[in-house]
């Protein structure tokens, strides 16, 4: 047995970050009803309130996918050896 600590990685890394903001960003935007409680500008006839909701499911999905990836890779960082894979 050593008595040296292991040495955790940080649980807040910048890609936390980003993931963190990718899944919170949708919140704000639907929950900020006043930004876009309106009719005007009109997208081929559908007022704005309604045009801005789909296009933020779209957002969200994509979001959704990015930060998934953002996850996966950083699971995987975080288990495999910092000298790599060993033959």
């Amino acid at each position: 047995m050593s008595d040296v600590p292991e040495v955790k990685p940080p649980v807040v890394t910048p890609v936390r970050v980003v993931i963190a903001l990718c899944l919170f960003a949708p919140f704000v935007a639907m929950l900020w009803v006043g930004s876009y409680s309106k009719t005007d500008p009109t997208f081929i006839g559908i007022p704005f309130f309604y045009w801005y909701q789909m296009l933020w499911v779209l957002i969200s999905t994509a979001l959704t996918v990015i930060a998934y990836q953002l996850w996966q890779r950083d699971q995987r960082a975080r288990t495999t050896p910092k000298g790599g894979p060993e033959a």
